[in-house]
């Protein structure tokens, strides 16, 4: 694996941490004439790297606020290098690529009776088992967050079962609710339901506010084999009616065969441009892993909620069309190296009128990964 370069300095200030940006871009690189994303540049954080006295790592999902005009970026951290939290960070983006990134506070998710969530304990009795945070979407018009975690299921001994959830929560990270999931999303002793630490990935807030979608990582044990590099499968996108927190429909995904070197392919993250189209992101691990956009649409997508299993059903999935990959960027300007790309979000409009897309990185809080904003142009 090459060596990191860091192309950014960071400078200590009063209540945040600020890093400097890559060099500059030219807007239009050349990946693809046809490509629906442009990239334009990142900004890194580096490793190690704190603000309010926790580590910044782990960014698995992130939520454009434009009245405030910051990200919420949430981490995977099980309490262990800190408690479960997302972060308040701002971007300075334009056209020729991200300015500055400046991590403006940490806030701590908080579990029903307002306290931060224990590191995970299985010797305890009962088992004391934190969430898994992976997705995050912000609501402008009721001022709140949703966040999901991907549950947790160990078998091996005793059965230790946890489910997926969606949470609301407000920008303070106190617990205000949560979504009622569908029975196909509870964990299981048995061969049935979602495999482990393949759940709820992705959250979108459709453009509207009034329906909350929710992206499986891989197909539930039901719905067939987990992804293999001499096939595709289907894994299932969840809507849900935010007035109500009820499921309102399910869609078959259809994720593509991994890329070798890598065994496993899965959805990372979703943003919504309209209530029926999103960009998906899919990532392979592997070194360097394969990050690949789609511009989805579920218009005429079977429902798929009340279909106990979608392996050998006639199922019409969403449609799917390629927006960018990120693997053949990889001589672009300043996005070497490349590395776990799991959160997108829709930013604010550029100068020059397009739409910017922002992805971030998870670092694993490993010295030899890098957490990344990078930025592209939507036309």
């Amino acid at each position: 694996m090459k060596t990191v370069v860091r192309r950014l300095l960071a400078t200590l200030l009063v209540g945040s941490v600020v890093f400097g940006c890559a060099s500059p871009h030219p807007a239009r690189p050349a990946d693809s004439p046809r490509a629906l994303l442009s990239y334009l540049g990142q900004a890194q954080i580096p490793f190690g790297a704190t603000v309010d006295g926790v580590v910044i790592g782990g960014l698995s999902g992130i939520s454009y606020d434009a009245g405030r005009e910051v990200y919420y970026a949430i981490s995977d951290d099980r309490s262990e290098e800190g408690p479960v939290r997302f972060f308040s960070v701002r971007l300075s983006l334009s056209d020729k690529g991200i300015d500055n990134v400046s991590v403006i506070a940490s806030h701590t998710l908080l579990d029903r009776s307002g306290e931060p969530f224990e590191p995970l304990n299985l010797s305890a009795s009962p088992p004391v088992v934190p969430p898994d945070p992976e997705g995050i979407a912000f609501d402008p018009q009721r001022q709140r967050l949703y966040w999901s975690s991907e549950g947790e299921r160990l078998t091996d001994r005793e059965p230790v079962l946890v489910n997926p959830w969606i949470w609301i929560a407000g920008l303070d990270g106190h617990y205000l609710g949560q979504f009622t999931l569908p029975a196909n999303l509870a964990m299981s002793a048995q061969l049935t339901g979602p495999r482990h630490n393949q759940a709820l990935e992705g959250l979108a807030l459709a453009p509207d506010g009034r329906s909350l979608y929710a992206a499986m990582e891989e197909p539930r044990y039901d719905d067939g084999p987990e992804t293999g590099r001499d096939h595709r499968t289907l894994t299932r996108i969840t809507k849900f009616d935010v007035a109500t927190a009820e499921p309102t429909a399910q869609f078959g995904y259809p994720l593509e065969a991994p890329v070798w070197p890598a065994s496993r392919n899965g959805v990372s993250d979703l943003v919504a441009l309209s209530d029926t189209s999103f960009l998906v992101v899919e990532r392979s691990v592997a070194l360097p892993p394969v990050i690949r956009v789609f511009r989805t649409e579920i218009t005429g997508a079977t429902d798929v909620l009340g279909l106990p299993s979608m392996r050998g059903a006639a199922v019409t999935p969403a449609s799917k069309s390629l927006a960018v990959d990120l693997s053949t960027l990889s001589n672009a300007p300043g996005l070497s190296p490349l590395h776990n790309v799991e959160g997108i979000t829709l930013g604010p409009k550029l100068s020059d009128g397009r739409q910017s897309v922002v992805l971030v990185s998870d670092d694993d809080f490993s010295p030899v990964t890098v957490t990344q904003f990078l930025l592209f142009a939507m036309d």
